[in-house]
């Protein structure tokens, strides 16, 4: 395996602990919980570029990439949702977003590469942000601020509700903008 490829897999790996975590906020100790989502997150940054640097990166590994990302992210904000820290109908939503985005790459725009457009990219960069503020709200570090970054967590899950829906408007739309 190569090792942008591992990297990617750490994250594949720490997924269902850290949803779990997520759900069971007495589990594991929240230093872990952080460490975890430290960990995807550093991964997640590192793995495209080291793929680059090495000559290793494919359109596997990119589907690797943005797959784990997903579920990563999807079946950490499920656990939020369950604990009702974030709306529930944003992760539903994320599948649907991203079983766009796979889809119409592969056969709508007949690319062996995923296409990304510029939201659903940032999208999925943020997608991670509530999973963070729900991690360092449970560290005692910011147990002053643990109302705000909860607050801060919900909210920020309808903001990525929203733009998640214009992002999908905005792929369904792009075949038309392109053929004029």
């Amino acid at each position: 395996m190569q090792f942008a490829n591992a990297l990617t897999a750490v994250r594949l790996l720490l997924a269902i602990p850290f949803a779990y975590a997520i759900s069971f906020p007495n589990w594991i100790g929240s230093e872990w919980v952080a460490l975890m989502i430290g960990a995807a997150l550093i991964s997640d940054y590192f793995d495209g570029p080291l793929a680059r640097a090495t000559n290793s990166d494919s359109p596997a590994g990119m589907l690797f990439d943005h797959a784990t990302d997903f579920f990563f992210v999807t079946i950490g904000l499920a656990s939020a949702a369950h604990s009702e820290l974030v709306t529930p109908f944003l992760w539903p939503l994320i599948i649907v977003a991203f079983g766009q985005y796979v889809l119409d790459s592969r056969f709508l725009f007949k690319q062996k590469t995923l296409r990304m457009s510029f939201l659903g990219r940032w999208n999925g960069v943020l997608y991670f942000l509530p999973l963070v503020l729900i991690s360092a709200s449970r560290l005692p570090a910011f147990i002053n601020f643990n109302q705000a970054l909860e607050t801060a967590t919900y909210y920020s899950s309808f903001i990525l509700l929203f733009s998640t829906l214009v992002s999908i408007l905005d792929r369904a739309l792009a075949p038309l903008r392109e053929s004029t």
